[in-house]
């Protein structure tokens, strides 16, 4: 795997840590643009008052997290939060959410700030654009080149040869082109 991964994490802070936890933010932004294959990071809270903070970080491929999560100075920077911090929850995201994530470098304490995911239709239609011609030359090949193979080997090979054509190439080539209209905003 060589894409973009998404890392998601739920810490929970002292709320008399507030402006602590800001700066401890900002520093650990800091420290992790010096890295290469940042592609960007931020937090948003479900809403003001809650102690859970929520923070995406993003990198350009799994090599490229795994020196800064492996690095000294992110554990310099997680230890200087001992005390006001704690970690609930975890989560790498590299599949098909991540196709329709826009990089960015985002500080909001607002949900309603925050950019939202394009609407799960476009995101079908996205997908549809590229799997069913990608389906129909998978199917005429096999069909011309493979039409003596059993239907189960057939079918397999399509398959490994679709998906990291779809992962890799066509997905995010399609959401680059289909971008201002994914994230267009209803008026």
């Amino acid at each position: 795997m060589t894409g973009p991964v998404t890392v998601s994490i739920t810490r929970r802070v002292d709320r008399d840590a507030e402006d602590q936890m800001l700066a401890w933010l900002r520093a650990g932004t800091e420290l992790a643009e010096r890295f290469d294959g940042f592609l960007g990071s931020g937090w948003v809270r479900p809403e003001i008052d809650s102690p859970e903070w929520h923070m995406l970080y993003r990198f350009a491929s799994p090599n490229s997290l795994e020196q800064w999560e492996q690095s000294s100075q992110r554990r310099w920077w997680l230890d200087s939060a001992q005390g006001f911090v704690d970690e609930s929850s975890r989560e790498h995201r590299t599949g098909i959410e991540g196709w329709f994530d826009e990089p960015t470098s985002i500080d909001v304490q607002d949900l309603r700030t925050v950019p939202k995911p394009p609407p799960r239709w476009k995101q079908m239609v996205s997908i549809f654009i590229v799997f069913f011609p990608l389906s129909l030359v998978a199917n005429e090949l096999g069909r011309v080149y493979l039409a003596d193979w059993w239907l189960v080997a057939r079918v397999l090979l399509t398959v490994c040869v679709m998906t990291p054509l779809m992962t890799y190439l066509l997905l995010p080539w399609i959401t680059r082109l289909l971008g201002p209209w994914l994230h267009r905003q209803a008026a």
